[in-house]
């Protein structure tokens, strides 16, 4: 009897032993997304225990390169391309061809495999109608609408220096208007600004909470706000709106390349896909098509006819000294 139980318990234990995988993520993706995108993943995978750990842009490249010496994740998912080609970070990882990665365009993938993306954001304005009204404002329709006087102390927007969101709207402006000129206009922007806010989201979301006037935030959150009844309207910056890519990556150190390439094909599984064009105006892979509650918000259907034609490698060869020049001039 005894040997009968023993064995039942050892048949019991020996899958999970034969199923055991464990892999982390770091992600830039927003909370709700990524959680999203997680719960996916663990049903595609159930053998696999993968760990996420979420922080905006900024801090998660800090926490990359303090981390260089002695990586702790496998995988690079949805982080902004303008940061993954910087070199400290670079240079944490390792080639990969992911099943499927053929059906992203060049563009959107290294050309030496070191990372591919399958989504992407852009810059949106949201802007609380009520509080317009009010204040007798119009509703801005470009970024500069917002230089006007009359929107001092009512727009918030994300620090570049802790924020994709925030740096990637700098940096287009300044690849749109040159830099002298880009850097006069956010000298006038920045009279208008009443606070620089760490996260991408939080400038929408204070302004649909009716703290301000305009927040520059980007397409999904202001998408989320006007589906969550909030009394807003979401602007698509006349100029073109600047974008980023969120980029995947096999980390060299992983001690679980088997199950780190695993969640890196499901990424362009066909259910991965789908729920990215859910969640998600940019996706590279092609096939899906945008959700109605996207064009009710205002998306056009083609959405490569309101992007600015971003230089993501000039965005990432050129991040700190825009950032550091960003900080010297306005935090203080």
């Amino acid at each position: 009897m005894k040997n009968t139980v023993l064995a039942g318990v050892l048949a019991a234990l020996l899958p999970t032993a034969a199923l055991a995988g464990e892999i982390t993520v770091y992600t830039a993706y927003e909370e709700d997304e990524a959680a999203a995108f997680l719960d996916l993943a663990k049903q595609a995978m159930p053998d696999i225990e993968v760990n996420m750990l979420r922080l905006s842009t900024g801090d998660l490249a800090a926490r990359i390169i303090a981390e260089k010496g002695n990586p702790q994740h496998d995988v690079i998912w949805g982080f902004a391309a303008s940061t993954i080609v910087n070199p400290e970070i670079a240079d944490t990882l390792e080639a990969y061809t992911a099943t499927g990665v053929d059906t992203i365009p060049a563009a959107f993938r290294d050309g030496d495999n070191m990372w591919f993306a399958v989504t992407g954001y852009m810059a949106a304005f949201c802007v609380n109608t009520e509080r317009v009204e009010k204040l007798g404002l119009d509703v801005p329709k470009s970024w500069a609408d917002l230089v006007d006087p009359k929107y001092k102390g009512e727009v918030v927007m994300p620090n570049p220096a802790s924020s994709g969101t925030g740096y990637i709207q700098v940096s287009s402006i300044l690849q749109m208007k040159g830099e002298e000129e880009g850097w006069s206009f956010l000298d006038q922007l920045d009279g208008n600004i009443a606070q620089y806010i760490k996260s991408g989201s939080k400038p929408c979301n204070a302004a649909a909470a009716g703290e301000y006037a305009v927040g520059a935030s980007f397409d999904m959150r202001a998408i989320k706000n006007i589906e969550e009844g909030f009394p807003m309207v979401m602007v698509i910056p006349a100029e073109g709106a600047g974008n980023e890519l969120e980029a995947n990556a096999l980390v060299a150190s992983s001690k679980n390349k088997d199950d780190a390439r695993r969640f890196l094909d499901w990424t362009l599984t066909p259910e991965a896909v789908n729920a990215y064009y859910d969640w998600k105006a940019i996706v590279t892979v092609p096939g899906g098509s945008l959700p109605e509650r996207f064009r009710s918000a205002g998306m056009p259907e083609d959405t490569n006819s309101i992007l600015y034609p971003t230089d993501f490698q000039a965005a990432g060869k050129d991040r700190d000294r825009i950032i550091s020049e960003w900080q010297r001039r306005y935090e203080n």
